[in-house]
């Protein structure tokens, strides 16, 4: 595949498709004119029911608005980085295959976002993920897209129909999807309502009464963007286009919601790894650096600034083209741009009102240099991690903001410029880790990048967009256009420049770090600033990394000392969404009561059922968990994980082991690091069959058809009340199969996706033949259960129906989690080793660390209660860092590995899983057999050194374990 490779299916963007697609479950569809979409129909009341169904589903608890403005409008709230642009448009792609929906709108605040959503939905590798990764499910359909440019009036004349909307209107071919991509300005463009030189389907002589005949749904990019009061012009405009149904789409709405039906938080996003973690680097000002600068009044043609240091104050007036190093000496090139009576904007693109306080050292080069020279440092650091440490490598990108945009243009004809400066830094940085580094790849990287230090960065500024260098047109071009080429090992550019040029419309997956060497502008939202480098990273195959939480390196100056208070306080404050629960459950009472420790148990449970927030069998009434909130709030404060927002130096990201404790853990460390690959012992391919059969049988009645049922909903009065209720038709009559595909073709697509032969699958069927009718399941619903089912199916019956061994293979060990690839112990991972952390505790003398991460109880209590005199060293594994295949292709993960030596001088090994349930008894099935496969890959490496592998349960004390196998 070009370009970059698209996940299908990921949970979080999936939930926001099913959602839209939920509310239009049960319609009907009515054709008209071949260029037009077809009207959407539902039955009485079906839509409302549709609504409130999403809503409960998603855990969202708002007033839905059902008046004529706002019916037609479903909300779809996703934080920034989390993949928006790709939900709306496979939604795109789901309305056609489920309504036959093929014109689509999308309207974007800004010309920037506009080229950033063209070159999106027209890239060959947005194409092909469609094509390829979807087997036949959207059968060869294509996305075309029709943009809207502006154009230049001509008077006395009528105005030309736009060739982009007389296309869009004109399209009959319903196997491709039709996007007509509009800016703001263009939507209220005289141009879309003045009469043209041609009639639009021989119609219409404007393009808003054109586009409003075919029908459209209409989807909106950032909605803050486009303010929907009775007077807002583009909301006006917008719905002047008639759409079916409009489709909101953004992190921020302002509280003026519609019908939410879907709401990824920001709190949603970075817990759930969604979105890179951020760092932030200050600069703080110590030392009798207290000084401000008062704007006291402005006209319109002078300001009045009062500056104040060690006690003394002093005005000074100035106007506009002045230096505000005029009042101080320590600024830097800070001048007035403009200003009226009541704004005055600075050349960085600061706003001051009346009262504003500026700190004059924030605008002192030495500053910015030390700022610059520590985001260089960081990047080097950061990038050897990445290039070096990694199976598949990641290419770093580090984004400076600047206004100094004639110190990094003109070359280096200004002794001490910035790019004067920035190469100087970059060089002695690239130099020194060149001296020491021992890694041929990056050693040639380096190399590289002295080779010619004007390739490792580029610039963009909103006034290169009228010259006509071809150096600068190149970087601007990556930047904006080619992220494949910017992401390229073989091309040196890593750092960029702009002055906000790229706040909207613009991000890139890999940039790691935004040094501001300068302000943003106006007040502008924390969590929008770092959205430019929010997006998780991705390799040099192109290919989305999750793993593990990587963090966004911002560097702010003193002028900003309040940033994470206020990006955290913006995260929690935009996080609204919760899953709503139907009993009244333990963790709950527990929240509660830790909230209010005044209250008894037994008194909490009948003041819940005094006030009808709960029946007596603990299930919520209506409106019931809602209630709960108001009345306890303390309780369901929501906030971020601590270690997702900090300040750089607040804390390490990693943690040292104890000196001379992983000498003695080595060799077992080692041993369990060496690879095994599962082996299946079944005897011949008729065993296998009937393993497949046998499944298969298991699951006769799991299988879902796929088609349209007609919905049929009846009136009838009860109380003076007109209600409604489902008739339904268990003969199934009125329902429409569909079938994706053909017989061949679901052998074929369910061979490659189950890695069965077809020949196997055909036996299987036809020998259930009389059970089960597969031609009523042929597509990828079936293909998928198939795959997952089978999978859990081999799992469950591994050591039963058939039986597993392994084949150790003497791979490369190191690097590992706890080593370097010279296999020396090096700094761990926190969150490898846990979610939780406890300072309050001290680990035993014989752990491996000097501090305490788990993420069960039970991992608590090994670590911090228990001391055995026995063991030597232990440790928790740490997360994914041994891998045990298992049938059904996932793998295991052990918790703890221990080393004894016994009375008589014997060393044993012992590798523990830790689970926090009573007994065996409880485990689901799965476990127990995940379990199994540990024991006996451990069973074999015992062969040739001691190893024992063992299973605690809640209540089980080690020693006591260990003590029963020596």
């Amino acid at each position: 595949m070009s370009g970059f490779n698209y996940e299908k299916n990921l949970p979080h963007q999936e939930q926001g498709i099913q959602a839209v697609l939920g509310v239009f479950d049960n319609a009907s569809r009515r054709f008209h004119q071949p260029d037009e979409n077809p009207h959407i129909v539902f039955g009485q009341n079906q839509y409302t029911a549709n609504l409130q169904k999403v809503q409960n589903e998603n855990g969202i608890d708002r007033t839905l608005h059902l008046d004529s403005d706002g019916i037609n409008v479903l909300d779809i709230s996703m934080e920034t980085g989390t993949g928006k642009t790709y939900t709306y448009t496979k939604t795109m792609f789901d309305l056609h295959r489920m309504l036959g929906v093929f014109k689509f709108i999308v309207v974007v605040p800004t010309l920037s976002i506009k080229a950033g959503t063209q070159q999106f939905l027209q890239s060959q590798s947005l194409a092909e993920h469609f094509e390829q990764d979807f087997g036949s499910d959207y059968q060869g359909i294509r996305l075309k897209t029709y943009v809207v440019e502006s154009q230049k009036a001509t008077k006395g004349k009528k105005t030309h129909i736009q060739t982009a909307i007389d296309a869009f209107v004109k399209a009959e071919n319903r196997q491709e999807i039709h996007v007509l991509l509009i800016n703001a300005g263009m939507i209220n463009s005289p141009s879309m309502s003045n009469a043209g030189d041609v009639a639009l389907k021989d119609l219409f002589d404007n393009p808003v009464e054109a586009i409003a005949a075919v029908r459209p749904f209409v989807i909106i990019d950032e909605p803050h963007k486009f303010p929907t009061r009775e007077s807002a012009k583009t909301w006006k405009n917008i719905k002047r286009l008639n759409p079916q149904y409009i489709l909101r789409y953004g992190a921020t709405f302002n509280e003026q919601y519609y019908n939410l039906i879907y709401c990824l938080t920001a709190v949603d996003a970075f817990n759930d790894g969604l979105v890179k973690g951020v760092r932030v680097f200050q600069e703080e000002m110590q030392g009798g650096m207290e000084a401000s600068i008062k704007l006291l009044s402005l006209d319109g043609k002078e300001a009045v600034f009062e500056l104040t240091e060690n006690g003394k104050s002093k005005k000074f007036v100035l106007g506009k083209g002045d230096d505000l190093a005029q009042i101080h000496s320590a600024i830097f090139e800070l001048k007035i741009e403009a200003m009226n009576k009541t704004t005055l904007v600075l050349s960085n693109g600061l706003e001051l009102k009346r009262g504003a306080l500026l700190n004059p050292y924030s605008y002192a080069q030495t500053v910015q240099d030390a700022m610059m020279q520590r985001a260089i440092a960081e990047h080097f650091k950061l990038e050897r991690e990445l290039l070096v440490e990694r199976t598949t490598k990641i290419k770093p990108l580090t984004l400076f903001f600047i206004d100094d945009i004639k110190g990094y243009r003109k070359d280096n004809e200004i002794t001490g410029s910035l790019k004067e400066k920035f190469e100087s830094w970059v060089k002695a940085e690239a130099e020194r880790r060149l001296k020491n580094e021992t890694n041929e790849f990056y050693r040639a990287y380096l190399q590289k990048t002295l080779a010619d230090l004007s390739l490792v960065h580029g610039g963009y500024f909103s006034k290169d967009n009228s010259e006509s260098d071809d150096k600068i047109e190149q970087e601007i071009n990556e930047i904006l256009h080619d992220k494949q080429a910017l992401l390229s090992l073989d091309n040196p550019r890593r750092f960029i420049f702009s002055k906000w040029t790229l706040r909207e419309g613009w991000d890139n997956p890999n940039v790691f770090q935004i040094c501001k060497l300068r302000s943003s502008g106006s007040q502008t939202s924390k969590l929008q600033e770092v959205g430019r480098g929010l997006r998780l990273p991705v390799n040099e195959l192109m290919e989305r990394v999750r793993e593990p939480q990587y963090k966004l390196n911002y560097f702010v100056d003193s002028s900003e000392k309040d940033f994470v208070v206020e990006l955290i306080g913006e995260v929690n404050q935009n996080s609204l969404s919760e899953t709503i629960p139907q009993k009244f459950d333990e963790a709950l009472e527990q929240k509660i009561l830790q909230k209010y420790p005044e209250i008894e148990p037994l008194d909490l449970m009948f003041e819940l059922v005094e006030k009808d927030i709960i029946d007596r069998k603990k299930v919520f009434t209506e409106n019931g968990y809602t209630r709960l909130k108001a009345a306890y709030s303390q309780a369901f404060e929501q906030t971020l994980k601590k270690d997702k927002i900090g300040k750089a130096g607040e804390s390490k990201d990693t943690i040292k082991m104890r000196v001379g404790k992983y000498e003695e853990l080595k060799a077992l460390w080692e041993l369990i690091h060496h690879k095994a690959i599962l082996q299946y012992k079944i005897g011949s391919e008729s065993e296998f069959l009937a393993l497949f059969t046998a499944y298969l049988r298991e699951n006769l009645t799991k299988f879902k058809q796929a088609g349209i049922r007609t919905a049929i909903n009846e009136t009838y009065i009860n109380n003076g009340i007109m209600l409604n209720r489902r008739k339904e038709n268990l003969e199934n009559d009125d329902f429409i199969r569909f079938n994706t595909m053909s017989y061949r073709e679901f052998l074929s697509e369910l061979a490659v996706s189950a890695k069965i032969q077809m020949n196997t699958l055909h036996q299987a069927f036809y020998a259930l033949r009389d059970e089960l009718n597969i031609s009523e399941f042929m597509n990828q619903q079936t293909i998928n259960q198939i795959r997952s089912g089978f999978n859990q199916f081999l799992l469950n019956h591994s050591f039963s129906k058939f039986e597993l061994g392994y084949q150790l293979v003497n791979n490369r060990i190191h690097p590992t989690k706890f080593t370097d690839e010279k296999g020396c112990a090096k700094e761990v991972n926190r969150a490898d080793l846990g979610i939780f952390g406890d300072t309050e505790k001290r680990p035993s003398e014989q752990y491996l660390f000097s501090e305490i991460f788990y993420d069960s109880e039970i991992e608590h209590q090994n670590i911090a209660d228990e001391q055995i005199e026995n063991v030597t060293v232990f440790t928790k594994i740490p997360k994914n860092s041994i891998k045990i295949p298992v049938a059904g292709g996932g793998s295991y993960s052990p918790d703890f590995a221990y080393i004894v030596k016994t009375k008589s001088g014997e060393t044993l090994n012992f590798v523990i899983e830790a689970k926090g349930v009573e007994s065996s008894d409880i485990l689901r099935k799965g476990e127990e057999r995940k379990i199994k496969h540990a024991e006996r890959l451990f069973s074999q490496i015992a062969e040739k050194v001691q190893v024992k592998f063992l299973t605690q349960f809640e209540g089980d004390m080690v020693a006591e374990l260990i003590r029963r196998n020596i």
